[in-house]
């Protein structure tokens, strides 16, 4: 696999026998996962061979095994046998909950879109409430709130935190005209994700998307993971006119009473 500008040096500082505070076979996977996390490797990029892993750190088959076995196991990589390993793509099991990428959503649909980006801030980590994403309190979070317009007609009201221990690269992206659901879609690969449904009316949310307070809309939460660690933490609120969700599904070839 041919290197990409700043991959010339080592991941780790000295190849050789495994440390005594962490094996070698954790610090190959952190690594990688790092690389992975940082957008570095994309999903479908593929992750060295083994023997480049082995003349790397100068260590064995079983120990770069091990860690890529690990990394499988998480649904960060995809192991093909006689074809080395790639990053998976990301993966969830109903096709209802496929996370849409409104950018694209407002384009198929025929209108212009627009981006406004009302409000970005990094937070620490205490300052969001409990239980919204699954960070380190002493973490730090950035805190984005956007509009998603078609044509002149506000789509969506985004609210979201992204984990910028795990996503660093965030703090740096410029989502004045960047989507952060299409950033994190095309740079960030995740192994689990929560979606929660909700209708509502507008409320304070009223004069933002330009209705009625008592305008029903269609709120989706999303919360998404990688390998345990919080990825980002998003609302989103539709007026109920704009949004829908739908899947198409074919009947298991057999089913059991």
């Amino acid at each position: 696999m041919a290197r990409k500008p700043g991959e010339n040096r080592p991941m780790v500082k000295a190849a050789g026998a495994e440390s005594a505070e962490v094996p070698l076979h954790r610090r190959i996977r952190g690594d990688i996962e790092t690389r992975i996390m940082s957008g570095l490797l994309k999903p479908g990029d593929k992750v060295p061979f083994e023997h480049e892993l082995m003349r790397e750190y100068g260590c064995s088959r079983m120990t770069v095994n091990k860690a890529l076995s690990a990394l499988a196991a998480t649904g960060l990589i995809d192991r093909q046998r006689g074809a080395g390993s790639v990053v998976a793509q990301p993966r969830i099991h109903m096709a209802a909950l496929a996370i849409p990428d409104i950018r694209e959503e407002i384009v198929k649909r025929g209108f212009a879109y627009r981006l406004e980006l009302l409000s970005s801030e990094r937070v620490a980590g205490s300052a969001i409430p409990e239980g919204a994403m699954r960070t380190g309190r002493a973490g730090e979070i950035l805190s984005l709130r956007c509009l998603h317009i078609a044509d002149t007609r506000v789509f969506a009201v985004e609210e979201r935190l992204i984990n910028l221990d795990a996503v660093p690269d965030a703090a740096d992206a410029d989502f004045s005209q960047t989507p952060p659901g299409s950033w994190l879609l095309a740079h960030v690969p995740w192994t689990e994700a929560e979606h929660k449904i909700m209708a509502a009316q507008a409320g304070d949310l009223a004069a933002v998307l330009g209705v009625a307070a008592e305008t029903a809309c269609l709120i989706l939460e999303r919360k998404t993971w990688r390998a345990g660690a919080s990825i980002t933490s998003v609302r989103h609120t539709f007026p109920g006119d704009c949004f829908d969700l739908s899947a198409h599904f074919l009947a298991q070839a057999a089913a059991t009473a």
